[in-house]
């Protein structure tokens, strides 16, 4: 397909780091204060140069194709404030990346729109929303991650990759990963882990390298999407211990590339396991990367999102 024009606002930098991928002219919309959806390129990440910001105001200015939504805000406010009426009428794209809320079945989605395509990034995503007239596709993840970046597995220590974990404790299972912290060794990284003694921001050009030292990655939470820090640890080589729900049991095979299970008492039982046993560890890493490279491969990402754009096109 030739060459778009695309507008994006950087929502969930991990995900904008892959998108970033495709080949395409991509603009994001800055405004001085770098505020939520408006901070650009961002410091962590190794953005591709045809990733360009643009003052918000000159956003009107642009010969775009195409705009790619990702939050009520860009969706209800953010397009009226900074793109023209031309703009507006542009095909669209609305990315989902959450499960529905407040209810997991009764949830109406906030696009209800025959000339929208929503994306959505799991299977159980699409399932539980309800949709309304607005046509979907799944696209899976994907991630673009330093390829040194290889499983080690020499710390007896098992780490956690989540951000903001006391905005929402219930559903990130904050409650469940301190359970288990206090009965065997466990990191938390990401933002604002440092106040829970954990090891803080890690810049996502060297996370990997440095999750790659620990024996295992632990996902304590309850009710999301298929969280990106279980693909990226599944594709440097990880076991993964994780909670049996969402997208996670279609992912990790128990006793194959990791274990699942909504017993957290037995997710303990195993994590202890694979502390006394680094060749058990690391054969459950083979296969999950495996996994991952068969599932989650950049090349059909890459694939789904531009069949994505040749539709709305």
């Amino acid at each position: 397909m030739k060459r778009l024009k695309i507008l994006i606002w950087h929502i969930h930098g991990s995900y904008l780091n892959t998108l970033a991928r495709l080949d395409h002219d991509w603009y994001l919309p800055v405004k001085p204060d770098r505020s939520v959806g408006y901070s650009g390129r961002g410091p962590t990440f190794d953005l591709p140069d045809y990733v360009r910001e643009v003052p918000a105001e000159e956003v009107r200015n642009l010969d775009l194709d195409l705009v790619i939504f990702q939050t009520p805000k860009n969706y209800l406010e953010d397009q009226y404030e900074i793109l023209s009426p031309e703009q507006q009428r542009l095909p669209k794209i609305y990315l989902e990346h959450n499960t529905p809320r407040p209810h997991p079945t009764d949830s109406k989605h906030l696009i209800d729109d025959p000339n929208v395509l929503l994306v959505h990034v799991t299977q159980f995503n699409q399932l539980m929303w309800d949709n309304n007239r607005t046509p979907t596709v799944v696209i899976e993840h994907s991630v673009a991650i330093d390829p040194t970046a290889t499983y080690q597995g020499q710390l007896e220590r098992g780490i956690t990759v989540i951000n903001g974990m006391q905005k929402r404790p219930r559903i990130i299972g904050l409650d469940i990963f301190l359970k288990v912290r206090e009965q065997l060794p466990l990191d938390c990284t990401g933002m604002e882990t440092e106040e829970l003694g954990g090891l803080g921001d890690i810049p996502y050009r060297h996370l990997h390298k440095r999750v790659a030292e620990y024996r295992f990655f632990f996902n304590p939470i309850r009710y999301t999407s298929l969280p990106l820090g279980v693909i990226e640890a599944m594709t440097i080589g990880m076991p993964i211990i994780a909670l049996a729900t969402t997208e996670l049991p279609t992912v990790i095979e128990n006793g194959k590339s990791g274990y699942i299970s909504c017993n957290v008492d037995e997710l303990v039982e195993h994590m202890r396991r694979l502390l006394a046993d680094p060749i058990e560890a690391k054969h459950l890493g083979a296969h999950a990367k495996k996994v991952a490279q068969e599932r989650f491969g950049l090349k059909r990402f890459i694939h789904d999102w531009n069949a994505a754009f040749a539709r709305v096109l």
